[in-house]
């Protein structure tokens, strides 16, 4: 009887957690929903995280709105707002990594970027050393962004082996 009391005051525990993470990443917020977001190809789903990165301070905020804008203008249809949407995007990035270069999230961002950005706008210079600093500290960083590092590096070509 003892065992299972606790059984089910595990699996309570276990339902509850699980809840509150889906509720999590659902309600649009945190960083599953980011980075759910910047796999999407949804401007929506961008437009929403750059509302919630607003509330962000300093470089984080600088780095992810950085990362939204440059994702958003692969689908703007007027190539003068497509690049000036990149380069502004761009500047906010780059701006927080020279603030903060040894920041793993930050790095990694810029290789998501980078890897993906047309050849054109010839922003790929960082991809070997981001993908370097990521997977050195990449058991160093929180579960969301193992996650998300994981789920992407299935994808990439620069980030594999973790």
């Amino acid at each position: 009887m003892v065992w299972n009391s606790r059984l089910s005051g595990a699996c309570f525990l276990i339902l509850f957690v699980t809840a509150s993470f889906l509720l999590h990443a659902q309600s649009g917020t945190g960083k599953q929903a980011f980075y759910a977001a910047l796999a999407s190809a949804s401007i929506d789903a961008w437009n929403k995280q750059l509302g919630n990165v607003k509330s962000l301070k300093g470089n984080d905020k600088a780095a992810f709105e950085g990362a939204l804008l440059m994702r958003k203008s692969g689908a703007l249809k007027v190539p003068a707002k497509k690049l000036s949407l990149f380069k502004q995007g761009h500047k906010l990035l780059e701006g927080a990594i020279s603030k903060e270069p040894q920041n793993t999230e930050f790095r990694f961002l810029r290789l998501i970027i980078q890897e993906n950005a047309p050849k054109i706008v010839g922003y790929n210079k960082n991809l070997a050393e981001d993908a370097q600093t990521v997977k050195s500290n990449y058991h160093s960083l929180p579960d969301a962004l193992q996650q998300a590092i994981s789920v992407y590096s299935k994808s990439s070509k620069v980030l594999t082996g973790l």
